[in-house]
């Protein structure tokens, strides 16, 4: 019996921020909308860093 491959689904900036604002409002207790709005911030003093994927 061979086991069929899938391909992963490619992880899109919006699915990753969207992970990560959940990840943290778990442990902080903050609302999921209000992280993802920090992190969605063009202004941000971290916006040199890119989010590895």
């Amino acid at each position: 019996m061979t086991a069929s491959r899938r391909r992963p689904k490619k992880l899109t900036a919006e699915a990753l921020i969207r992970a990560i604002a959940s990840s943290t409002a778990i442990e902080t207790g903050q609302s999921v909308e209000s992280i993802e709005r920090k992190l969605k911030l063009k202004d941000s003093r971290f916006l040199h860093l890119s989010l590895a994927k």
